[in-house]
């Protein structure tokens, strides 16, 4: 699959996209909507991207919209790869996109654990890395690089169901 074809191909199919188109690094990379996101994305699959092999959430404060979540998505037929970025809010939350590919599930599960961001219909969003009772959310910029509880001696109850 050609990427600028595919990229022609979306943008027939969603003309409202308003997409920016960047190279980072030899990787295509688009940025669309939060509203638009949800389309763009099936119509991505419905194009041939088959693989999705990351989701990476990225805290840019103090920018006004805090967060990036992308997307890294590969078509198989020829290994043609695109990031798909989506620039979301500290109080919104991204579509889940695991209806699509399953494999979003526990990349969508991580980035929501280390960077609070919520994703909207999924199936099981709940911690995947920290313990149940964690406060906070160790990735985002504003967290205590000595953790919230440095002070405290280590509890192995708190994690004794996980071992």
């Amino acid at each position: 699959m050609e990427i600028e074809k595919a990229l022609i191909a979306l943008s027939t199919e969603c003309p409202d996209l308003g997409l920016k188109r960047a190279d980072r690094h030899g990787m295509p990379e688009i940025t669309v909507s939060l509203e638009s996101f949800p389309q763009v994305m099936k119509t991505l699959r419905a194009l041939g991207f088959d693989m999705l092999s990351d989701v990476v959430g990225i805290d840019r404060m103090p920018r006004p919209v805090r967060f990036d979540v992308i997307y890294l998505l590969m078509a198989m037929e020829d290994f043609s790869r695109l990031a798909v970025k989506v620039e979301v809010a500290q109080d919104r939350e991204v579509p889940s996109v695991s209806g699509i590919w399953n494999s979003a599930n526990w990349g969508e599960r991580e980035v929501f654990d280390l960077l609070g961001i919520g994703f909207s219909g999924h199936p099981d969003l709940r911690r995947i890395l920290m313990w149940e009772n964690f406060e906070g959310h160790p990735l985002r910029k504003d967290f205590p690089l000595e953790g919230k509880d440095f002070d405290k001696p280590f509890d192995t109850e708190t994690i004794k169901d996980y071992f």
